[in-house]
């Protein structure tokens, strides 16, 4: 063998065995992570977002500084050094003799997930380049931006078939909003969904979500990264509402706006909201929550047990509803129904569709959760059985939902042109005003 090739094959060895190595490396870093945020889960979500960030970047540093020394000893031995003999790992040379596959199959993925993160970047900026302006919009975000102190132009793209707004580049960032917002919304809730992507700006986030995407792309195989992504995404949300909160008219206006976007994208069938974000309903809960408290709280006061913050929420006796989740057409077959795939989902008529009543007695013990339902559309549209898939901890709850569902109308599912029987999923949300 020569130099060369004996170089080639110590490196594939090193780099099959530092991701070999990663797979308890990141469960470690991973659980550390956790115990961590699980301490900091009732402090400020910059701290628990900067936590997240650090368990990422120890994910990345690992294997690298691990890839560099095993390449360093290889480099000093005569030709390439079996990495068998350094792994530490029973049945190693076992393994060993399959590290070209493991580095081939490894590499493969990574350039898939590679390419698809090249291809949604490119599509944002063939949208930038091709898709519609408003310039009422346009002047009302210069002047938001000038307010929340971005010093960079921000751009406003106006696109079709886009569920919510979108928010890229870091030099000069442009805001991707869906027309059905600008024709459909109220302009004070667009205004406020605006303020939430001016935050992301600010705060050169779309430039630490590339750094994810790198990292989801090395180190794809390892649940660890995508839980801590995925932690990383939620906490940047709340950061970005805390912060657009106060040039949106307020917490209460921002969990409107929010709320309203996921109603339409219910009516819609679109994707939820942020769904690399996190829970929807948690951010909504957390903007009222964040409202009913007084604005001399100390920081010690935001970092008290969940149970006080609820008590404390819990005390206003108006009820009010969030329609939320993602809609499951078809897909929540009970046994014993013969339901037919539809072609064309069904879809709920929010005008006809009146809020369930709050329970007294609920009312009076101060209950509060949330319930998933699953519910068959019948061909005229009403509902012909209704199931609760998911409590919301409190039976009186559980049974003003169903009661509250089979008062809405529903346009049916079709199969062929013709209406069908089709099984949908939906989520109450009983929570304070």
């Amino acid at each position: 063998m020569t130099m060369p090739l004996a170089w080639l094959a110590g490196g594939v060895d090193a780099l099959g065995w530092t991701l070999v190595h990663f797979l308890w490396q990141g469960a470690l870093v991973g659980v550390l992570t956790a115990v961590a945020l699980a301490a900091l889960r009732g402090a400020r979500p910059q701290l628990r977002y900067a936590v997240a960030c650090a368990g990422l970047l120890a994910c990345v540093l690992w294997p690298a500084v691990t890839l560099a020394l095993r390449l360093r000893i290889g480099g000093m031995a005569e030709g390439a050094v079996p990495a068998a003999q350094f792994t530490g790992l029973p049945h190693a040379a076992a393994l060993g003799s399959h590290m070209e596959w493991i580095v081939a199959a490894w590499a493969t993925c990574c350039i898939m997930l590679l390419a698809r993160t090249a291809l949604g970047m490119a599509w944002i900026a063939h949208a930038t380049r091709t898709e519609g302006r408003d310039a009422h919009w346009q002047r009302q975000l210069d002047r938001l931006a000038q307010a929340m102190g971005v010093a960079r132009q921000v751009r406003l793209r106006v696109v079709r078939h886009l569920a919510s707004p979108v928010t890229a580049g870091c030099w000069r960032p442009v805001v991707l909003v869906p027309a059905s917002l600008l024709s459909g919304m109220p302009p004070e809730l667009l205004h406020a969904l605006l303020a939430h992507e001016l935050a992301h700006i600010r705060r050169h986030d779309y430039l630490v979500n590339l750094l994810q995407n790198l990292a989801e792309s090395l180190l794809f195989y390892h649940p660890a990264v995508w839980w801590l992504s995925r932690r990383i995404r939620f906490e940047r949300e709340l950061i970005a509402d805390d912060l657009a909160a106060a040039h949106a008219g307020g917490p209460r206006r921002l969990a409107h706006a929010l709320s309203e976007l996921e109603k339409r994208q219910f009516a819609h069938h679109e994707p939820a909201l942020a769904a690399d974000g996190g829970d929807l309903m948690k951010r909504i809960t957390r903007l009222l929550r964040h409202e009913s408290r007084p604005a001399s709280a100390s920081l010690s006061a935001s970092r008290r047990d969940t149970a006080t913050t609820l008590t404390a929420m819990l005390a206003a006796v108006l009820p009010a509803l969030a329609l939320a989740g993602a809609m499951a057409a078809g897909h929540a077959q009970a046994e014993g129904d013969a339901v037919v795939k539809p072609d064309q989902a069904g879809k709920i008529v929010f005008e006809g569709c009146a809020k369930p009543v709050w329970p007294a007695a609920s009312l009076a013990a101060k209950e509060s959760g949330t319930v998933t339902l699953a519910f068959l559309i019948g061909t005229d549209g009403s509902v012909d059985d209704a199931r609760v898939r998911k409590s919301s901890g409190h039976p009186s709850l559980d049974q003003a939902a169903l009661e509250g569902i089979g008062k809405c109308r529903f346009v049916p599912a079709h199969k062929d042109g013709a209406p069908v029987k089709a099984w949908m999923m939906m989520q109450y949300v009983w929570m304070p005003e």
